[in-house]
């Protein structure tokens, strides 16, 4: 296929109805022979900028390219979804803000930060959510899990790498928005991104950070947040 236009067409249309992101690789295989991947991309940056100015725009998350409304018109799209998004506990947003800027750790290193014990079902939920995931063990006696994040994480924040997330040093702590208490930094910095890097508002990223940069604030009234 030598048309431009029409292998635009193409990659629109399968970004459109795909239910995932999709890397520069799968959609090579989309023609016959595979075209070379940097043309993919080429043309990606074409279709980004030819949607631009429209209500749907091209991102590219940690694992590949997808379509998403605009953020400024998610309040309108939640309408169509009124059942409320899972809650977490204050215990497991905090677990994932250290995994999240402090990876790889163990349940003893989240312990030692956080200052209490990490109930087992923080870990699961964060993993039945596909956040994190084991990506090795350390080297001490009883060898503990390491965990990271994923690249479920990474798109569902809508960021590309790791790299993204806010510098602590950054953040308004005034914003951290508190979540009720649960009862409840390694070396090993070449497994941190172990899980190849690849929504919600871009806000998220930051209300995240803002749960590590607040540890200190445990004892802050009490109230609810809702994770996208």
């Amino acid at each position: 296929m030598d048309d431009l236009d029409e292998i635009k067409n193409v990659l629109e249309a399968a970004l459109l109805v795909a239910g995932e992101p999709l890397s520069a690789a799968q959609l090579s295989k989309l023609f016959d022979p595979p075209l070379e991947q940097e043309l993919i991309r080429k043309l990606l940056d074409e279709i980004r900028s030819a949607w631009s100015a429209r209500s749907v725009e091209l991102s590219q998350v940690a694992s590949g390219w997808r379509f998403r409304a605009k953020p400024a018109l998610q309040p309108y799209l939640d309408r169509l979804t009124p059942e409320k998004p899972p809650r977490y506990s204050r215990a497991t947003m905090e677990t994932l803000a250290i995994i999240a800027y402090q990876q790889p750790v163990t349940r003893g290193d989240i312990e030692s930060i956080r200052g209490v014990a990490v109930s087992t079902h923080v870990i699961k939920t964060l993993e039945d959510r596909q956040w994190i995931e084991v990506v090795g063990q350390r080297e001490t006696p009883g060898r503990p899990a390491l965990y990271a994040t994923t690249k479920q994480f990474l798109d569902d924040l809508n960021l590309r790498s790791l790299s993204e997330l806010p510098p602590l040093a950054e953040l308004d702590t005034s914003h951290l928005m508190e979540l009720p208490d649960a009862p409840a930094k390694a070396a090993e910095a070449e497994l941190a991104l172990a899980s190849p890097i690849l929504g919600t508002p871009a806000s998220a990223s930051a209300d995240l950070a803002a749960s590590a940069a607040g540890d200190a604030e445990r004892d802050a009234p009490e109230t609810n947040t809702t994770f996208h």
